[in-house]
């Protein structure tokens, strides 16, 4: 019997592919200078995650186990050109503003990753489920990431939000506080691996509180559970 909460555990927190495997650094601390350019890949990762869990997941009995990676990249390959099209259609400045990493999408080893090892060894539901929970994990990371480095940057979050919403969405730009120059370090490559290292840090420590956590609360399991007895 699956264990959706587990899988939901393991995307989201304790397995994240951002924050524990490491996996998709690349757009990961390229793209992520602004909310809205984080939040637009991140979408587009996740829509391509769910669609290979679940056609990987599909094709998993038809497929001879020599050739496998090489499908699973074909059918990776379809769906990033299928979200390549549809973000060119209807996001033309988000299409440009992302530029070469959509494309890059398909070599993105979180989506390998999971095509590889729970796709293709479980059925489609819970390959779906995993898929959404890892690219929900993975989106929340590019968006708590590029707003930490926009706000320190140029001091506002959600600027060019209308190159993925719309012109409706120009409004929703929130400027935090003003700065008379762009804070560079913050914008370029060095402060991502500098914010990221912070994120990874937090949650070691969030972690480690937690562990210290459980003795503790089995012990005064164990102790209730005397006193019921006894009572």
């Amino acid at each position: 019997m699956t264990n959706y909460r587990e899988i939901a555990w393991q995307g989201l927190w304790k397995n994240n592919p951002g924050l524990v495997q490491l996996l998709g650094l690349c757009p990961l601390l390229a793209v992520t200078a602004t909310v809205t350019n984080a939040l637009g890949l991140g979408l587009a990762t996740l829509l391509v995650l769910v669609g290979s869990n679940i056609l990987v997941s599909l094709v998993r009995d038809y497929v001879p186990k020599e050739i496998r990676i090489p499908v699973f990249v074909m059918i990776i390959a379809a769906l990033v050109t299928c979200v390549q099209l549809l973000i060119n259609a209807y996001a033309y400045g988000l299409y440009l503003s992302l530029g070469i990493f959509l494309p890059l999408i398909v070599t993105n080893c979180v989506i390998i990753g999971r095509a590889e090892a729970f796709a293709s060894r479980n059925n489609v539901t819970s390959a779906a489920f995993d898929g959404l929970m890892m690219g929900v994990g993975f989106t929340g990371i590019l968006v708590v990431l590029g707003g930490m480095r926009e706000l320190l940057g140029q001091g506002t979050l959600f600027d060019g939000a209308e190159l993925l919403l719309g012109d409706w969405a120009s409004s929703l730009t929130i400027q935090v506080f003003n700065v008379e120059s762009p804070f560079l370090l913050a914008m370029l490559p060095p402060g991502a691996f500098i914010a990221m290292g912070l994120l990874i840090a937090l949650k070691n420590v969030i972690d480690a509180q937690i562990e210290n956590r459980k003795p503790q609360q089995e012990t005064e399991t164990i102790a209730r559970a005397r006193i019921t007895k006894v009572s």
